[in-house]
Order: C-alpha cells, then sequence, then structure tokens
C-alpha cells in the first residue's frame, strides 16, 4: 500500500476526461459497498447528503472498497469546510459537492480540501488519510491528489458553470437532473425538453473548459445520450433501486 496513495486514478480519469462508469450507494452499508467494489464499476458514490450516512459509517465503506479497483467517491451533506475536513482526515480522496452555486463557493470547495497556503484545512498530524503519520511526504504531495467535482442543480449554478469549471482545482462538474429539473419549473419531470437542453449545454460547456462533466441517470436511452453529450463519469444504477426492483419482481414471479 506505501505508494498507492500517490496514485488517485480518478482524478487522472477526470483530468483526461476519460470515460468512469460508476454506481450510487446509499445503503450506508460496508458489505454492499464491499460487493459493489467486485462488480468492475470505476467509481462508486457514498451519499451522506440523501443518505443517513455519517463519518464512522463512511470509513467502513471505505475500508471495506481498499483493495478494490473502484474509486470512492464521496458526497458530503454540504459544501461545509467542517465537514470536508474530517471526512479528509478519514480517508476522503474525492468530493462530490453538493449545490454549489457560484465561483466563490466553487473556490470555498477547493479551499477546503487544501492545506494552507493553498487552502484553509485543518493540519492533523496523524490521521487515517496519511496512515497515522507513516507517509513522510504526505504534507508535500497530498493537495494534488484531491479531487474536487461540484454539482450544478440550479438556475445559479448553471449560469455560472462556466466560472465554476474555470477555477483552479475544480476537476469537473456533476449534474443532478432532479434538483435541476425541481428548480426550473419542472419538478419530477428531467426529461423535460428546456431540462435535457440545459444538460446538453453543461455538457458541452465543460467540454469546452477541457473539463469533466457528470451525471446520474438509471434509463439506457438516457445514459447513452448523455455519454453521446460528451457526459464523461456517469453513474448507471444505485443500490437501493437495483434491490427494490429485484426483489419486487422475485416476489412477484412466485406469488
Amino acid at each position: 500500500m506505501s505508494g498507492e496513495v500517490w496514485h488517485n486514478g480518478f482524478r487522472r480519469a477526470l483530468r483526461a476526461r476519460e470515460r468512469q462508469i460508476g454506481f450510487w450507494a446509499s445503503s450506508c452499508s460496508n458489505l454492499v459497498a464491499e460487493v459493489l467494489g467486485l462488480t468492475g464499476f470505476d467509481w462508486l458514490l457514498l451519499d451522506g447528503e440523501h443518505a443517513p450516512n455519517e463519518v464512522p459509517d463512511l470509513i467502513g465503506q471505505l475500508q471495506a472498497l481498499q483493495g478494490s479497483p473502484t474509486h470512492a467517491v464521496v458526497r458530503p451533506a454540504w459544501n461545509d469546510p467542517v465537514l470536508i475536513k474530517r471526512l479528509l482526515d478519514s480517508g476522503v480522496f474525492n468530493f462530490l459537492i453538493p449545490f454549489v452555486e457560484s465561483e466563490a463557493e466553487a473556490r470555498a470547495a477547493v479551499a477546503a480540501t487544501r492545506y494552507p497556503p493553498r487552502g484553509i484545512r485543518g493540519v492533523s498530524m496523524i490521521q487515517r488519510m496519511n496512515r497515522y503519520g507513516t507517509l513522510p511526504d504526505y504534507f508535500e504531495r497530498i493537495d494534488d491528489e484531491i479531487a474536487v467535482t461540484v454539482q450544478i442543480e440550479t438556475p445559479a449554478g448553471a449560469q455560472a458553470a462556466e466560472a465554476i469549471l474555470a477555477v483552479d482545482g475544480v476537476d469537473g462538474i456533476f449534474v443532478g437532473p432532479s434538483d435541476l429539473a425541481a428548480t426550473h419549473g419542472h419538478l419530477g419531470n428531467p426529461g423535460h425538453p428546456d431540462v435535457q437542453a440545459l444538460i446538453e449545454r453543461l455538457g458541452r460547456t465543460a467540454a469546452e473548459a477541457g473539463k469533466a462533466a457528470g451525471i446520474l441517470a438509471l434509463a439506457e436511452e438516457d445514459i447513452r445520450r448523455y455519454l453521446g453529450w460528451g457526459f464523461t463519469f456517469v453513474a448507471v444504477g444505485t443500490d437501493l433501486m437495483l434491490l427494490r426492483q429485484g426483489a419486487t419482481a422475485l416476489a412477484a414471479k412466485y406469488r
């Protein structure tokens, strides 16, 4: 494990705009994370915004993915430097920051993940990310191994997308179709033509900035359309929905 910390393949793939297919985990289960880490996804989103994951829960899931080729990406509950600091010290390298609406908020997200003078991250000499103080060159190198992606979910965020993408340290944007639809007056209808046109524009804006665009989609038709629009890190399913659908189909089969 000695050198793996310096090879965040997920960040490198984002910056190269390589296709990364992911999956959404909301079950708060280290066993589920461990199973999903064996299935071939490039990345797994561990959700702390719309799932009751707390820091100890996330540490268990990070441990379950250790040694897996699947990269853990964590979405904290908010763009909060205190929470982000705790997640960093717990070993989180890849962040999806929700509800970013401006260049200033994007800069704040990046600053929360960097040590001074590049940011405001507090210094702990012994924590999980630096392998409890056993990495002698940790402070010199770690800032360049943290991936920050920010979620665009509102009219303000969409309008500021170009400025957000220009922030040094923002590795990409992630479109939340449901929230984007809701905040544009189409609650429950992300397939509305206006919403789809905006999603396409955001993907194109990211590509023009040379940065990655991500999205969550559950229907194959949508997934392939977004990939065709230049989205490069796409989540194609969720653990809770897969469990519900599979269990419902199995119950109906034998009832």
